[in-house]
């Protein structure tokens, strides 16, 4: 299987940036499934920092994947912030995951997405992580 596919700009995406695409918008739609179920749980789930914190990873889970399906040469920047907000989000989801398999689905979905926006954006994140 080649590590490349052809653009009809001439231009060839790797399949590394093919799976964080796939990674992002895995993230975006587990995030927007997740804050559901936490505005239905309630409680610490419901609480407005995160679910803030979880809007804000969907949101630049989208605008990351829309840079690189693009190809803008702005994808690395992007990257980055997703990086860290994936991280947040995926650190806040695991404290609330005991026993709430939603969270800890949601935490896993964000910290793969960290992992691939990280290795996108060279290794660096908006927070230096």
């Amino acid at each position: 299987m080649p590590a490349t596919k052809q653009r009809a700009n001439g231009h060839a995406m790797s399949a590394e940036m093919r799976q964080c695409i796939d990674n992002c918008l895995a993230c975006f739609r587990t995030c927007v499934e997740t804050i559901e179920h936490c505005v239905t749980m309630g409680g610490k789930h419901a609480a407005p920092d995160h679910l803030r914190l979880m809007a804000d990873c969907k949101d630049i889970c989208l605008t990351s994947a829309n840079f690189m399906m693009r190809q803008s040469d702005l994808h690395t920047m992007t990257c980055g912030v997703c990086a860290e907000v994936c991280q947040r989000c995926g650190d806040d989801c695991a404290s609330m995951g005991e026993g709430d398999p939603a969270m800890t689905h949601c935490a896993e979905i964000c910290h793969r997405c960290a992992k691939s926006c990280r290795a996108m954006a060279g290794g660096k994140t908006a927070g230096g992580h």
